[in-house]
């Protein structure tokens, strides 16, 4: 269907169901449900016009996920569908700190290429971001196209393991830098925040963070923007740490659903770049982009896109969890959420009519 500001939604089928990973998440104080995934049904509850008959159609659909309670809260939550956000670029607008923190390192440890100082320009970032997720995997993409540093410390490494401890190290340096420029500079982007307090209000969507930044300085980050109350509530938050394999890979991604225990196609992530992009519809889930300045020009729709957004709130229009979910489909044709007659959210905003489009 076509959008306000020719935003246009792919509603095609998607698939990929898996059976449920019973995980628990320490590192963020954090209970992860243990959810048991629902069979598809032959009609679809948001499709029954009674309300007798689609509230027996969830009873019956709910009643298949055993969801234990998250941590604080003492109830239990029923997810139908599930959002998950990136991190860098879509909760804050930090890739030019990330590149001021990677030039501070590559100075500290006074890295040359070639007798030329180590210095990556916007232009140059703009495109690392692009083709390659994770720093440390940034570094390794770097060096293996255009040589290998030498530090203070003495010539560019030439075995394996003197490449790995160098990116390890600057890895770490970066960091350090990286927390005292969040601590002055990062804040949230337009309306994720709102969206944020949308879907943690709400008994039928599970709240999930996966970034591909370090856990260092990924929780200074979320910490510092979205505030350790809203962090407490989602019910999982992963970072770059916790998988083997960065964006584009989808193992981020894919290990959020299986520990929810919900199918692929009722999963929606919310990306900045063409690599969350990738990872989100490698791993069968649907995809809408707020790109930044620097990954605006990319051909996000041609590559999937559910929906291209310039922002998650403007002064004409803001995305919210009903217009999210009530526009796309599962692998059976169905939307996942029934469109409501308004929204309301917990800052009490004006009611949205349902026949509003993005």
């Amino acid at each position: 269907m076509s959008l306000a500001f020719s935003t246009t939604f792919n509603t095609g089928a998607l698939s990929q169901r898996r059976q449920a990973v019973p995980v628990s998440s320490a590192q963020f104080g954090l209970r992860i449900p243990n959810v048991h995934q629902a069979s598809s049904s032959t009609l679809c509850p948001a499709q029954a016009t009674s309300p007798l008959l689609r509230n027996a159609l969830l009873s019956v659909t709910q009643s298949k996920r055993n969801v234990s309670a998250m941590a604080g809260y003492g109830r239990t939550k029923k997810y139908s569908v599930a959002l998950l956000f990136d991190c860098d670029g879509v909760i804050v607008e930090t890739e030019e700190l990330h590149r001021k923190a990677y030039n501070a390192a590559f100075e500290s440890f006074g890295c040359k290429i070639n007798g030329k100082p180590l210095v990556w320009t916007v232009e140059y970032y703009d495109k690392l971001q692009n083709t390659v997720g994770g720093g440390k995997p940034k570094m390794k993409y770097h060096f293996t196209n255009n040589g290998w540093p030498s530090t203070r410390s003495g010539p560019a490494p030439t075995s394996e393991a003197a490449r790995t401890k160098l990116i390890d190290d600057l890895q770490d340096k970066k960091t350090e830098h990286y927390k005292k420029i969040v601590e002055s500079a990062a804040e949230a982007r337009a309306g994720v925040l709102e969206l944020m307090d949308e879907g943690l209000a709400r008994e039928d969507v599970a709240m999930c963070i996966c970034s591909a930044a370090t856990k260092e300085g990924f929780v200074k980050v979320v910490n510092s923007v979205v505030g350790r109350q809203r962090l407490d509530r989602f019910d999982i938050i992963l970072a770059g740490d916790d998988v083997k394999r960065k964006k584009p890979d989808p193992m981020i991604y894919n290990m959020a659903r299986e520990r929810l225990g919900l199918p692929a196609d009722r999963c929606v992530v919310i990306e900045d770049s063409l690599v969350g992009l990738r990872a989100a519809k490698a791993a069968g889930m649907h995809c809408i982009i707020t790109p930044t300045a620097s990954t605006a020009s990319a051909d996000f729709r041609a590559e999937g896109a559910a929906a291209v957004v310039p922002s998650l709130k403007t002064d004409s229009f803001q995305v919210t969890i009903d217009k999210i979910f009530s526009q796309l489909k599962d692998s059976d044709g169905c939307r996942l959420m029934k469109e409501t007659r308004k929204v309301v959210t917990p800052r009490a905003r004006t009611p949205v009519a349902a026949t509003r489009r993005w």
